[in-house]
C-alpha cells in the first residue's frame, strides 16, 4: 500500500497512467473477497499530519505517545526532510493499528489507506503558479480486487471512503514539502533546527500546543486571546502551523509580530553568539596554558 507524490519507478506496481477525476477504475473491495485485509499485511504507510490528529483522538493518547508507539521516522527526500511512517510487528510486517477481526481504527485510518488503491499524485510542473493533483492506479499482485465487476469513477471513490476531509486539510502541508524540493539545492541543505521545527508544526501537535503556550512565543507574535484559545482545537493548530512553517521556513509572513519583537530576538541572538565567542576564547587561553588559574587576567 504506497501514496506517491512524483512520477513512479520502473519496477514500480503503480500503473504509469495519470488519472483525471472522471476517469474510470474497476475495483472492489468487501469482506468476502479472498485477498481481505492482505494489503494492511503488506503495508508501507507514510503518515500526513491530519492523519496523526485522527489516530492518536481515536487511541485517547498524545500526539507525542502515538508518535512514540506507533511510528518510525524515515527520510522524505535525499535532504532528509522528515516523515513517518506507520510501524509493523517486529516478527511480522503487519500494522500494529491490525487485529484479528481487521484494523482496529478503520473509521479513523489514513488517507493513504482510504485512497488504495488509488495513489495521490501532487506535482508542481517548473514555472506553474501552484501544485497540480493527479492520480494513478496502484495495482499489487497480492490484492484481488481489481479482478470485481464494479466500475466507478475517481471522484466517486473519493467521495466514498472519505478522503476529501483529509486533502483539504494536508494541502498546505503537501505545498510545503513541494515549496522545499522545488527550491533545489541552490538554498543549501536545511539545518537541523529547520527540520525539527517542520517535525514539531507537522507531526506533533500535541507539543506545538506547549510550543505556542510559552512566554517567548506568546511576546513574539502578535495573536489575540481568542486567537490562542482556539489552538485547543488540533485542526485549526495544525492549520496555524502550516502559516506558521511558511513564514519561518520560507519569509512568507501571514502572522504579525508585536513591536519590537523581531529587534529584540536579533539583540538577543547577538548576545549569545558574543558570550559563546567570549567562552570559545577562553576555552583557548586555557588550553595554551593549562596551569593558569581561570579567575585570573
Amino acid at each position: 500500500m504506497s501514496q506517491n507524490h512524483a512520477q513512479p519507478p520502473v519496477q514500480s506496481p503503480v500503473v504509469p497512467n495519470l488519472l483525471g477525476l472522471d476517469d474510470i477504475i474497476q475495483f472492489d473491495c468487501h469482506k468476502g473477497i479472498s485477498c481481505f485485509n492482505a494489503c494492511c499485511k503488506q503495508a508501507d504507510v507514510t503518515l500526513t499530519p491530519y492523519d496523526i490528529i485522527r489516530l492518536k483522538n481515536r487511541l485517547g493518547m498524545s500526539s507525542t505517545e502515538f508518535l512514540k508507539q506507533y511510528t518510525a521516522p524515515f527520510e522524505m527526500d535525499s535532504s532528509g526532510m522528515p516523515g513517518v511512517k506507520l510501524r509493523a510487528r517486529d516478527e511480522e510486517p503487519v500494522c500494529l493499528l491490525m487485529t484479528g477481526e481487521g484494523c482496529s481504527v478503520y473509521d479513523d485510518r489514513p488517507s493513504t489507506c482510504r485512497y488504495y488503491p488509488v495513489g495521490l499524485m501532487a506535482m508542481r510542473p517548473s514555472n506553474a503558479p501552484k501544485e497540480e493533483h493527479h492520480y494513478c492506479l496502484v495495482e499489487e499482485p497480492h490484492c484481488k480486487g481489481h479482478q470485481e465487476a464494479r466500475k466507478l469513477s475517481v471522484a466517486e471513490y473519493r467521495k466514498e471512503q472519505g478522503v476529501e476531509a483529509y486533502d483539504n486539510m494536508n494541502r498546505e502541508w503537501y505545498q510545503i514539502i513541494l515549496k522545499r524540493r522545488s527550491a533545489g539545492p541552490a538554498v543549501g541543505k536545511p539545518s537541523p533546527t529547520s527540520f525539527q521545527f517542520f517535525f514539531l508544526c507537522s507531526y506533533d501537535v500535541d507539543r506545538f500546543r506547549e510550543f505556542t503556550r510559552t512566554e517567548s512565543f506568546r511576546n513574539t507574535y502578535a495573536l489575540s486571546d481568542d486567537e490562542f484559545s482556539s489552538f485547543n482545537d488540533d485542526a485549526t493548530l495544525l492549520k496555524f502551523g502550516y502559516r506558521l512553517m511558511m513564514q519561518v521556513l520560507f519569509g512568507e509572513a501571514s502572522i504579525p509580530l508585536r513591536e519590537g519583537a523581531l529587534e529584540e530576538r536579533i539583540e538577543k541572538r547577538r548576545e549569545i553568539h558574543q558570550a559563546r565567542r567570549e567562552l570559545e576564547i577562553e576555552l583557548h587561553r586555557q588550553k595554551q596554558d593549562p596551569y593558569q588559574n581561570p579567575g585570573e587576567g
